[in-house]
């Protein structure tokens, strides 16, 4: 079965997701994505990237974690925008963590990264994919094995406690019983190298396994962090060992050049375009990498229009209309008796509301109606 391609886009490639793969994870809108990766991988050149920052990526070895908002890039609102010449554009946004980067010492080991990790819903992987005078030669398949095994190595010294916790006890309830077994299957999958979103478990498992914060169960994606040089030198042999390990662990792989993004990033709107249009570039790096882990949690965007406000609403994938009315305000949802519908695609081809309902492209929708991404919305709501 074929999993995904490669995409290429100028001078960074990306392996998408195979389709449907983790949808079934109902997130809500505050979710930490923690950046993570050895240290010198471009992890804080990342974290600028996605959140506009300025920090100093010259350090080394910082131990306290920073936080910043990334806008989800959303075409969408830029129509909206033209249309209605609202006050304010409002993005949907998602928080991300710079974990400082894993660094054995004799005095702390990795335990100080892994607390921090555990904090984190979701987990983005920089990999050092290019040459630094500052750092050994970049080993990239070498470095993902050695974080794969770091992060499983954690979770199953979470499960042989537990288990011995159950099995040292008075009395071994039923329910402790079957955590047992569930615990025991853990352990053999972790032991035989998998990761433990690999397994299918069911909802109760899930349920019963929410509190442990095993690391190998936070949605991942891995980022490989190019050079120039390095993109044009990457051979066949280690890309194909990448591509293979990310699709047998079932993890979206994105390609980027960050020092290039940076550069893109500096210049003006005019020269951004200009200089995106030669290289054959439609969406920057940083642009996709933010959709991938916007789609890879099972996130959503609805979206609201007026002078006031064009607003993209984040939403968990399944969420009814009542539901997101909620997102508004509470009275929305507690009064909701309709939502006038229209897909956005079909706005934009239309050219306005107005035209969408002369063209019956208009639904009212009642409170189950699931909502679709794109879904352009107005509620009507009576307290």
């Amino acid at each position: 079965m074929r999993v995904g391609r490669w995409h290429e886009f100028g001078e960074t490639l990306w392996l998408k997701p195979p389709f449907g793969y983790n949808r079934e994870r109902k997130w809500g809108t505050g979710v930490d994505i923690g950046l993570i990766g050895l240290a010198r991988s471009g992890k804080t050149t990342i974290f600028n990237l996605l959140t506009n920052s300025r920090v100093d990526t010259a350090g080394f070895g910082k131990v306290e974690s920073r936080r910043a908002l990334a806008t989800v890039p959303d075409e969408r609102l830029d129509w909206l925008k033209e249309v209605y010449r609202p006050k304010k554009v409002t993005p949907a946004v998602l928080q991300v963590v710079d974990v400082p980067g894993l660094v054995h010492t004799e005095a702390q080991g990795p335990n100080r990264f892994l607390n921090d990790v555990r904090l984190v819903d979701a987990l983005i992987h920089v990999v050092r994919g290019f040459e630094s005078d500052l750092a050994e030669p970049a080993t990239p398949l070498q470095e993902l094995e050695d974080m794969e095994l770091e992060l499983g190595l954690s979770d199953l010294d979470l499960v042989e406690k537990r288990r011995e916790r159950i099995r040292t006890g008075k009395r071994i309830s039923k329910e402790q019983q079957h955590e047992l077994e569930l615990l025991d299957q853990l352990y053999d999958a972790l032991e035989s190298g998998k990761r433990l979103d690999q397994l299918d478990l069911g909802d109760e498992d899930k349920r019963l396994l929410s509190g442990y914060q095993f690391l190998t169960l936070k949605p991942m994606i891995w980022l490989l962090n190019l050079n120039d040089e390095a993109f044009r030198n990457l051979d066949d042999r280690g890309r194909e060992a990448i591509i293979k390990m990310a699709r047998d662990k079932h993890i979206p792989l994105v390609l980027m050049a960050g020092a290039m993004e940076q550069e893109i990033q500096e210049l003006s709107d005019s020269d951004r375009e200009e200089f995106m249009r030669d290289l054959g570039i439609r969406q920057t790096g940083t642009e996709r990498l933010a959709k991938a882990a916007y789609e890879h949690l099972g996130l959503t965007s609805f979206l609201t229009a007026g002078e006031d406000e064009v607003r993209a609403w984040t939403i968990p994938q399944g969420t009814s209309a009542r539901q997101a009315a909620g997102k508004i305000h509470s009275d929305i949802e507690r009064g909701f008796i309709r939502a006038e519908v229209v897909a956005f695609s079909a706005l934009k081809d239309a050219g306005s509301l107005a035209k969408a309902r002369d063209q019956g492209l208009v639904r009212l929708e009642g409170k189950d109606y699931i909502m679709h991404d794109g879904d352009v919305v107005n509620f009507r709501f009576n307290v």
